[in-house]
């Protein structure tokens, strides 16, 4: 069998004329393998997915062309994008820095206390781009941007544009910064930032307010309470809340039970080591929860141990998250990858000598979490996670037949455990096409590299001296 040459140059052009008019734009992929992610349509085998502006519109066998642009998506995979659910963009340009970090005080120390100090604007808008550029790139269509290094306002407008000028759909989650001189001009400055920057209803990028769950580590501004979630609810955004883990942060959520602040616009990252009073409180109050499956394992947050099973049992179904580039992959299929493995070793584990079975996830649940539940702890499940028509068009067109995922034999199992980053060969945000014949568009790569490459030396220069 040989695919069809899926994403030619030729029909690129076409796409790209189409995309001026995009009232009339219309995208149809026939005669893929498609993977909804949708509880109710499933896999469809041969069919055929229609794109017109930014929107699915029909998913069905033998769709009618009507003027569309066509794609011959026959031999590969369509699936939505991947969705990350906390990633701090900004330091990228300092990746794999510490790829052997020892534990969660040598990473703040290293990072935050260190390399963070000494950003200027620049530093965050180049971290950011690079950072968004990359998620494109390895299939990830949806990002939140933990920004905790916003200094001043010009640093937070930094953040934001870099994330504006990749196309990617992301969300800008702002707090302050652990350590060093800053501004102190948050919160005050998510009104602004929302007046400038987030004013539409129907726009790529959404606001959230970040906070860290208890006092420990940056003092008692930054952690998650009554006035920063009253904040939130003026404002009308969700809260997205690092650091949860351990006792502390148990204490903390059974105290924000109690003051009305759990609910699905909170999202909780780690979650590793919390009590089983805390799990209940937070499957009680639909609270949304994030996992970093390598971060936790990799670092060593508290158990070390992602909180799968747990969250499960309460019967939240969590998102995924990348974390920090600085010690880790920033990737969805590596975060998949391990948190299937992990998982699955320790329900096998834990029954080793009995008769019990063994209760295991799938690769159709860590898919489900990379994609519609992500969608779902970001706020966004009405417009991103699933191929539904009426959502957004952010897909990926995956190649099935490359050497490393041939023969197609099970299209969830491919795109779980087989691919990477090579076999994406178009991703699609909005409905406009932002990687083509596997390669990110408009991205002047020589001169990425120069100013990632100037933006690291500056800060680790400044930092040293």
């Amino acid at each position: 069998m040989t695919p069809p040459d899926t994403t030619s140059p030729a029909v690129l052009e076409q796409l790209r004329r189409r995309s001026a008019d995009r009232e009339r734009s219309r995208i149809l992929f026939t005669g893929a393998t498609i993977v909804t992610m949708d509880p109710d349509l499933g896999v469809l085998h041969g069919a055929d997915l229609l794109v017109e502006g930014a929107t699915i519109t029909a998913i069905g066998a033998d769709l009618s062309p009507d003027g569309a642009v066509v794609v011959d998506a026959t031999g590969t995979v369509l699936a939505p994008g991947f969705v990350d659910t906390h990633r701090h963009a900004w330091q990228s340009q300092l990746r794999r820095i510490m790829p052997d970090v020892d534990d969660l005080g040598a990473y703040v120390t290293s990072t935050l206390a260190g390399h963070a100090t000494v950003y200027r604007p620049h530093d965050m808008y180049v971290g950011t781009r690079l950072a968004a550029l990359t998620a494109i790139d390895s299939g990830i269509t949806c990002m939140l941007d933990f920004s905790h290094n916003s200094r001043t306002p010009e640093h937070s407008d930094a953040a934001v544009q870099a994330l504006a000028d990749t196309g990617i759909r992301g969300v800008h989650a702002s707090m302050g910064p652990h350590f060093g001189d800053w501004d102190q001009q948050w919160p005050g400055d998510l009104a602004r930032l929302k007046e400038r920057h987030f004013a539409g209803d129907d726009q790529l990028l959404t606001l959230r307010l970040a906070a860290l769950a208890t006092d420990a580590i940056a003092g008692p501004a930054l952690a998650y309470g009554p006035e920063l979630a009253g904040i939130a609810t003026e404002l009308g955004i969700g809260v997205s809340v690092d650091a949860v883990f351990g006792t502390a942060s148990s204490e903390a959520v059974l105290r924000w039970a109690k003051a009305g602040l759990l609910g699905p616009d909170l999202t909780l990252i780690h979650a590793t080591g919390l009590t089983p009073s805390a799990w209940r409180a937070i499957g009680d109050s639909g609270t949304t929860i994030a996992l970093a499956p390598t971060s936790d394992a990799q670092i060593g947050l508290e158990t070390a141990i992602p909180a799968v099973d747990e969250a499960l049992s309460v019967g939240v179904r969590p998102g995924l998250s990348i974390d920090v580039e600085v010690a880790l992959a920033g990737d969805m299929f590596t975060q998949m990858r391990a948190l299937h493995t992990i998982q699955r070793m320790r329900a096998v584990n834990a029954v080793h000598g009995t008769d019990r079975q063994p209760v295991r996830i799938t690769t159709h649940d860590v898919l489900d979490f990379a994609t519609l539940q992500g969608a779902r702890t970001n706020g966004l499940a009405d417009v991103t996670g699933s191929l539904t028509p009426g959502k957004k068009a952010d897909l990926l067109v995956i190649r099935a037949e490359d050497l490393n995922n041939m023969p197609l034999n099970d299209p969830i199992g491919t795109v779980v455990l087989g691919s990477d980053a090579r076999n994406i060969s178009a991703v699609l945000v909005n409905g406009v096409v932002r990687k083509w014949n596997g390669q990110v568009l408009d991205v002047d790569l020589p001169a990425l590299r120069d100013e990632v490459h100037a933006s690291r030396e500056y800060v680790l220069h400044t930092a040293a001296a």
